[in-house]
């Protein structure tokens, strides 16, 4: 037996049934979705981390975009908001490394 404990996606239980093991399950609360949707975010960006992959890449994506579905936004949204930052503050295309600022006064 291999002990899981986290959310993983949807037809995962099915792929495991299908090769003839058996999986035990069980559907969240919204209040525990969101918590396991933040665990699994950090998971997947430790794997993207270690890994740096397209994929691992893609499955930080899939979780993004899940919490956003799962805190009343929509993707559009979501994009909305990342250009009016890019437009805004800028992007991270010029590679800049702040070192130091003054207080404000």
């Amino acid at each position: 037996m291999v002990d899981h404990n986290k959310l993983v996606r949807d037809k995962i239980p099915d792929m495991i049934e299908n090769s003839g093991r058996k999986a035990k399950y069980h559907i969240l609360s919204e209040e525990e979705y969101l918590a396991a949707l933040d665990e699994k975010l950090f998971e997947e960006v430790h794997e993207y981390q270690a890994d740096k992959s397209l994929e691992e890449m893609a499955d930080v994506l899939e979780v993004l975009y899940a919490i956003c579905k799962a805190r009343g936004y929509s993707i559009e949204e979501l994009e909305g908001k990342r250009v009016e930052k890019l437009i805004h503050r800028g992007g991270f295309d010029k590679k800049v490394f702040l070192e130091f600022s003054e207080k404000e006064r």
